[in-house]
């Protein structure tokens, strides 16, 4: 099995489709690339990939939105195609598994949108509340052998 990975921003709003009587939510990511090309010119190269999610877990639509940076795993599929020009052209796409928000999340009703840093905070506070290996909380830390 074959398995991508990709950190990208949205191309445009998802779209929430029924087909065959199932649910897929079908999305664009964008990941640019920034390099030197062997004259030292910067340049950007941008690679886009068609999501397809298939999933009854449709709530996550409403954060899909143009701009929102995401984390999306699955198994790639090439497709090809004839373009009107008479050439040959292809495309990556892929079939979704998991899909994960990343950096700010904007809601919908527009709370929340600092969603993920107040759970960082509550992340590091339970960490600062940990007690540390030779402090005085730790009565045990003189019986360890090493």
């Amino acid at each position: 099995m074959i398995k991508l990975q990709v950190i990208g921003n949205l191309g445009k709003d998802c779209m929430v489709n029924m087909v065959n009587g199932k649910n897929v939510i079908n999305f664009s990511v964008a990941h640019t690339e920034k390099y030197r090309d062997s004259s030292g010119v910067s340049k950007e190269k941008t690679t886009w990939v068609e999501c397809a999610y298939w999933t009854d877990r449709t709530g996550i639509a409403p954060y899909l939105k143009k701009g929102q940076q995401v984390f999306v795993e699955g198994t790639p599929e090439i497709r090809t195609f004839t373009r009107n020009d008479g050439t040959t052209g292809a495309s990556l796409s892929l079939r979704v598994q998991l899909v994960q928000l990343v950096g700010k999340i904007d809601t919908p009703t527009g709370e929340g949108a600092n969603m993920q840093n107040s759970s960082a905070s509550q992340q590091n506070s339970y960490q600062s509340q940990a007690p540390v290996a030779g402090s005085s909380d730790m009565g045990m830390a003189d019986d360890l052998p090493f």
